[in-house]
């Protein structure tokens, strides 16, 4: 929580299968345009804490949802990439968060999902920055 919500939300390891946290932590030189090089004992322990933890071993429903959305051998660096993910979210307009300065991204999760950081991620807690409560 420390290591990389000092830079964005913490994501919860159940969001992404191992072989993605593999993925993600692979080049910390270059993690997604910054710089996030860690001492080799704290990298070693944030990796262990995501692959243990990851949605191929959570009986958490959303973390098995995401894993039977990817394709067999689909490995994804980003929770936006999954199908489970886009599918979640087609109905929201970019233009409501991409091309909104006060989000940006559809990765900030914590800026909509209002108890995201408690890792609840129900659509009628969603209040997008600039736009109010969404309801499709």
């Amino acid at each position: 929580k420390d290591e990389c919500g000092s830079c964005h939300m913490a994501y919860s390891p159940g969001l992404l299968p191992v072989d993605s946290w593999k993925k993600v932590m692979l080049n910390f030189e270059n993690h997604f345009g910054d710089n996030a090089e860690l001492e080799q004992s704290t990298y070693q322990e944030l990796l262990k804490y995501l692959t243990d933890n990851a949605a191929n071993h959570s009986e958490y429903r959303r973390s098995q949802k995401i894993v039977r959305s990817l394709k067999s051998n689909e490995t994804v660096d980003r929770i936006t990439q999954t199908p489970y993910f886009i599918r979640e979210h087609d109905e929201i307009p970019k233009r409501l968060v991409v091309d909104n300065p006060e989000v940006g991204s559809f990765s900030q999760c914590n800026l909509c999902h209002l108890n995201a950081k408690k890792g609840s991620f129900n659509e009628d807690e969603v209040s997008i920055p600039g736009v109010g409560y969404w309801k499709d």
